[in-house]
């Protein structure tokens, strides 16, 4: 029996506070049976968890509840057709609650809508339920809808507390100006109790659903710092009664609470606007689409079209999917998609994606790609995909915090007790405990990565840089060495024929012989051949039993007799004689063309019958990409298929250090391996699938969107626009995204390992401890989002349009 395969299962954890928080809920789902591997972002407030198919979310959400937290629901509307009484509407509801991760489904016959809350299950699988039990069922703009954010929390509970508080700090304001004068105790006992119980009631729930769960979090630092200072005033209060003014600690207690609901407001605030990328781009989708049908262009929403359909596209209008122009030319802005700033010209024959805007033109579109297929989809769910997952340094985080909550409360039992006993003061004793409680802030430790990591991905991928995951990001900035492949990446990828010499029949007759060869070949050089016979008018031979040589060429029957087109590689594994041809072959690989033979099979041996020599433009911005990858002190090597001189002239042109020519594909990752045993870090860059495999071997691998999608697929960093110089703007996001990852963890280390010595020896006041534990949190977000600021460089024709 075949082992039910691994899926993916995203689930929203509602109640975390901090990164213990965050350790705990994966240290619950690790213990479920089946899982086999979690990563919970106390960020997004998600968990990512990859599962045999026999766990259910059921499981999971069970395992979560016992964690102390819950597994929250999210709502997915669906449009139900086909129901026609009340007994319909019981079907498709049981149709839809026997389906893993639905919680709840509620389906209304009147409106014909299913509200169905889920935990896991995909949209698709709802969708396929409902059509098994005989109905018709379709997501209700789905994928029209921004992807949720964060919760912001309302401001009223900070307002409440603030006016609430401040009467209790007028008094202490009066002091600073010689003012002795109180409130009576009982106005502030009055007062500060709605602020503890009431407001603040939010860190006794969470912090009771700690210590059933057996564990901490920092609302039960809060939780008890507050109670502390509070329970000590009423004590206070209540003993000294009628014995004259007594100095309370009501202020501490409201302010502490006031000051962090502040805190956490501000920073819900700040961690939305870490998935402003996202929703920017979810935002590019238009909600319809004008489809042409039976010669009218009929407005439709967007879930209606298929693929196949005609779309028509006004000028300033957004292309709805992904298509291919069947009639129209026009200027296209897909600076959001890909990061290019300037317009690109497309016309018939041409791909465009959706969510680009036709500046200037009537377009009209025959649409290849729908819902998740599209270029857009599959860029957000990669972006996601990125956000969800954690850098490997954020391990270092993880373990200690799992430990930081309970060591936290012995230092603050500590110094309780220390200082009581050695000074009889125990009250201040107490001020002292609660202070260490207060100042510690396990919430900026697990904030410091994710959001770093969500706000550095975000604005590469606005900028056409999409960083599959974490672990990618955090490889390339430690790079030092960036190989490339030579077609397609450094050059246009479009050769075309520049010259050729052929021997025993004419140079068309040779054309015509290579040009049949190459039919249905999609190689760039079959192109180029196929572009010079159809300039020269020439009809390509009839070949048979064509046979494609991995890295050397083509094998086919012309004529009757076996022929090869390809490379030197191949001339000599057949034993052709090339050495009349190698000097008029040596001049032209000189200049850096590139060399490929035909050969004939005849009775005496294999004969040459010919040299086609190639020719490819280097891209425009590839020097400037060469010059700031040295200027980072980062060593360039090429790497291809391609005969050495002509690979070596383009180095020398480029200024790239090694070269390593004649590599076949399969041994592409070889080279790579080769470059990796002096102890480099490689990025690879490539657009092929013959890239692929060193695409995988490199530590990162850097693939062009204008190539294929396995190589896409195989690489940590894609490129949607195929400029080199995109290359140093990827390293150079990942080492700006990886110096706010460091900085943050440096400040939030730095700040527990001050702050909590200074509030052990009594030389902190609890209110400046809440103060600085609100807004610690609330600095390392924000640092994170500085990274909004980076552009990338703008390449040499951008810089000229300037």
């Amino acid at each position: 029996m075949n082992a039910p395969a691994t899926r993916n299962l995203e689930l929203p954890i509602e109640g975390m506070t901090c990164a213990s928080c965050a350790v705990r809920v994966e240290k619950a789902l690790q213990q479920v049976p089946g899982v086999t591997s979690v990563a919970v972002n106390l960020a997004t407030e998600r968990a990512r968890v990859d599962a045999g198919g026999a766990v259910s979310p059921a499981a999971l959400a069970e395992a979560v509840r016992k964690a102390g937290y819950t597994v929250g629901g999210e709502t997915v509307s669906l449009a139900i057709g086909g129901m026609t009484c009340a007994s319909c509407a019981g079907r498709v509801e049981k149709a839809l609650r026997a389906v893993p991760g639905v919680k709840t489904a509620a389906v209304n016959l009147a409106t014909e809508r299913a509200e169905v809350e889920v935990t896991g299950a995909s949209t698709e699988s709802l969708v396929a339920a409902v059509r098994d039990a005989g109905y018709q069922a379709s997501s209700v703009s789905a994928a029209s809808e921004a992807p949720r954010a964060p919760k912001l929390p309302g401001a009223w509970p900070v307002i409440a507390a603030a006016v609430l508080s401040l009467p209790l700090l007028i008094p202490m304001a009066g002091e600073w100006f010689g003012l002795h004068w109180m409130l009576p105790g009982r106005v502030q006992w009055l007062l500060a109790t709605p602020v503890q119980f009431w407001l603040g009631a939010r860190f006794y729930r969470s912090a009771w659903k700690a210590v059933r769960a057996r564990t901490g979090n920092m609302d039960l630092l809060v939780a008890l710092g507050t109670s502390a200072a509070y329970g000590l005033s009423v004590y206070t209060l209540l003993t000294h009664e009628g014995a004259g003014p007594v100095h309370l600690y009501f202020e501490a207690s409201a302010v502490i609470v006031t000051l962090i609901l502040l805190g956490k407001w501000l920073e819900a605030r700040a961690k939305r606007q870490t998935t402003e990328a996202i929703r920017a781009l979810q935002a590019l989708r238009p909600d319809t689409a004008r489809v042409v049908r039976d010669g009218r262009d009929v407005e439709v929403p967007i879930d209606d079209v298929n693929a196949g359909d005609e779309l028509m596209v006004r000028p300033g209008e957004r292309v709805p999917l992904d298509g291919e122009i069947v009639r129209g030319r026009s200027a296209i802005d897909e600076s959001l998609l890909t990061g290019e700033s300037m317009p690109v010209t497309r016309e018939t024959g041409d791909a465009v994606p959706g969510g680009a805007v036709n500046l200037d033109g009537l377009l009209y579109i025959r649409v290849t790609a729908t819902g998740a297929e599209t270029l857009l989809a599959r860029i957000i769910r990669l972006v996601e995909t990125a956000q969800a997952k954690k850098a490997p340094i954020q391990r270092l985080v993880d373990r200690v915090s799992g430990v930081f909550v309970p060591v936290v409360i012995l230092i603050a039992t500590v110094t309780l007790l220390a200082w009581g006993v050695a000074t009889g003061d125990w009250t201040q004793a107490t001020l002292n405990a609660v202070a260490v409680l207060v100042i510690a802030c396990p919430c900026a430790l697990g904030l410091a990565t994710p959001t770093a990591i969500m706000a550095g991905t975000g604005i590469a991928a606005r900028n056409g840089i999409l960083i599959k995951d974490a672990e990618a990001l955090e490889t390339a900035q430690a790079v030092n060495v960036v190989a490339f492949d030579k077609t397609g990446t450094l050059t246009e990828g479009r050769p075309r024929v520049d010259a050729m010499t052929a021997f025993g029949m004419t140079e068309g007759e040779l054309l015509a012989i290579a040009a049949g060869i190459q039919r249905g070949s999609g190689h760039p050089l079959a192109q180029a051949i196929h572009d010079a016979a159809s300039a020269a008018g020439i009809m390509p031979n009839d070949a048979h039993d064509v046979t494609a040589l991995p890295g050397r060429g083509m094998r086919a029957t012309v004529n009757g007799a076996t022929t090869w087109f390809g490379s030197r590689r191949l001339m000599e594994e057949l034993d052709v004689r090339a050495s009349r041809l190698d000097a008029v072959a040596a001049s032209h690989v000189t200049a850096g063309r590139s060399v490929s033979w035909l050969a004939r099979k005849t009775a005496s041996g294999n004969e040459l019958i010919g040299v086609v020599l190639f020719t490819d433009t280097v891209k425009p911005s590839a020097r400037e990409a060469i010059r700031r990858l040295h200027a980072e002190g980062i060593r360039t090597v090429m790497v291809t298929g391609d005969n050495r001189g002509s690979a070596g002239m383009m180095a020398r042109e480029l200024g790239i250090d090694d070269v390593r020519a004649d590599v076949l594909p399969e041994n592409k990752a070889e080279a790579i391996a080769a470059l990796r045993t002096s102890g480099a870090r490689i990025a690879m860059v490539g657009d092929g699938i013959n890239d692929a495999p060193a695409l995988a071997a490199a530590d990162v691998g850097i693939a062009m969107a204008s190539g294929t999608d396995v190589a896409m697929q195989t690489a940590g960093i894609t490129l949607m626009h195929d400029d080199p110089l995109r290359v140093a703007d990827a390293i150079a996001v990942s080492k700006r995204t990886y110096r706010k990852i460091r900085q943050n963890l440096f400040w939030a280390f730095v700040y527990n390992l001050a702050g909590i010595p200074l509030a052990a020896f009594g030389l902190l006041n609890p209110m400046l401890a809440g103060a600085a534990m609100a807004f610690s949190s609330v600095s390392v977000v924000t640092n994170a989002l500085l990274l909004r600021r980076w552009q990338p460089a703008a390449s040499p024709g951008e810089a000229r349009q300037k």
